[in-house]
């Protein structure tokens, strides 16, 4: 509880927090606007793909950025040296730092989206299960890069480092994956195709995606092809929880390994 406390404090006094979530409210009111001339029963699962469509592209770098400075920032002031001198090793820290950064950002999602729902009802027919489930796409988004930000931050020694390496992280997961798995394409046959599913899947903005429209019913799997079917070998939900565990294993291992105990301008 001291370390989530300790997380509202800096981020309520802060600009990053509030500047995030500005953006996240501007573009989803703006996206409401503009879906006004939508149909009444239609145009509820119309809106949902356009929000996620739009905000897919703040949301990772935001949080990447948040959970990164937020470590930086507890080497720069020298708390976290503080904090290690008590017999407290950086495992337990960064576990503790990582439930504070959760509720920070994702408790203001969750509420926010609750109160859009509200918004909604006034304007669409509703489908509250595909709702919800399109606000779990997004908070597991969000939970994935905060995780990967702490470990930027922990092996960052500077400010400018912090930046290059999230841009890259960012910039990887937008075009790099996707462009390297197309080199691989030609070559994709039904026995190494699963494998090929697991490559394509370990991007965490392809398995959101593909939770998010299964879920809503947007995509359907119904009259695929055999190849299609060994692609999909799974469920998409179970496809965003490996998603979800191995990132979020990877990020604070190697945040642990590689942690640089000092920063610097």
């Amino acid at each position: 509880m001291h370390y989530i406390w300790k997380e509202w404090k800096e981020n309520i006094r802060g600009k990053g927090l509030w500047l995030s979530l500005s953006i996240i409210f501007l573009i989803s009111i703006s996206i409401l606007v503009r879906s006004a001339a939508l149909s009444f029963d239609k145009g509820f699962y119309i809106l949902l793909i356009n929000l996620f469509d739009t905000i897919i592209y703040f949301i990772p770098i935001l949080c990447l950025f948040i959970g990164a400075f937020s470590i930086f920032q507890e080497k720069e002031q020298k708390t976290l040296i503080m904090l290690l001198t008590k017999t407290e090793h950086y495992g337990s820290f960064l576990f503790k730092k990582s439930l504070g950064l959760y509720t920070v950002v994702l408790l203001p999602l969750f509420i926010w989206f609750f109160l859009y729902l509200v918004l909604l009802k006034f304007q669409f027919q509703l489908d509250l299960k595909g709702y919800f489930i399109f606000i779990l796409a997004i908070l597991i988004m969000a939970l994935i890069f905060l995780q990967m930000g702490t470990a930027i931050g922990s092996f960052s020694r500077s400010r400018m480092q912090i930046i290059g390496y999230t841009i890259f992280v960012w910039f990887y997961f937008f075009f790099l994956h996707d462009f390297l798995l197309l080199s691989f394409l030609p070559d994709v046959t039904y026995e190494n195709v699963k494998l090929f599913s697991v490559g394509y899947f370990l991007n965490p903005l392809q398995a959101v995606r593909m939770f998010l429209e299964t879920g809503t019913g947007i995509y359907s799997f119904g009259h695929m092809s055999r190849l299609l079917q060994s692609f999909m070998w799974t469920k998409p939900i179970f496809f965003l929880l490996g998603n979800l565990i191995f990132w979020l294993a990877v990020s604070f291992i190697s945040a642990i390994f590689l942690n640089r105990k000092e920063g610097y301008e």
